[in-house]
């Protein structure tokens, strides 16, 4: 692994986390990182949520069975997309917008010392319906995720998942 590439080899799940609120500076900071993703024809159609009080965070547990991690977390973002403003209104162009904006506060979550774990939302219907019941989301906000943020109780080792197999040199 090329050591200069470490914010993304360290860059790994986090669920367990210390009891430690996370600085409103902090979440600016990765709200901003997101936003600086790339997006099909600079539509930015992303919006994000964030939520730091418990009370909130454990009903978000509630909706994402998968995601009992937020428990401990002290901060998290539910991410979504305005179907009306990504490019030529696909859903396609929609999710990968707001894929590379999530990717970059995982990022930079990680570069900040802070823990974070990726919490899919998106095709899964109870999913989608739980999240729209919460937070009341207009027709045209779609939620594809969320993001559990908090300081990491036991940082995992860099690693890297690279597979020779998985790369075609000019031909399958």
């Amino acid at each position: 692994m090329n050591s200069k590439l470490d914010c993304i080899f360290s860059r790994r799940s986090v669920r367990k986390y210390l009891d430690r609120e996370v600085p409103d500076e902090m979440i600016q900071d990765l709200l901003e990182a997101g936003m600086a993703a790339p997006s099909a024809v600079a539509k930015d159609p992303w919006h994000f949520i964030v939520l730091k009080q418990r009370a909130s965070l454990d009903r978000l547990a509630d909706v994402l069975t998968h995601g009992q991690m937020l428990r401990q977390a002290t901060a998290a973002f539910v991410v979504c997309g305005d179907i009306n403003l990504a490019h030529d209104r696909l859903e396609s162009y929609m999710l990968q917008d707001l894929s590379a904006a999530v990717e970059n506060i995982l990022i930079a979550a990680n570069i900040l010392g802070l823990g974070t774990c990726w919490l899919g939302v998106h095709p899964r219907a109870e999913r989608m319906d739980g999240i729209r019941n919460m937070f009341n989301l207009p027709d045209n906000i779609i939620p594809m995720c969320g993001i559990a943020v908090g300081w990491p109780k036991d940082p995992p080792p860099a690693r890297t998942r690279y597979k020779a197999d998985r790369v075609h040199g000019e031909k399958w």
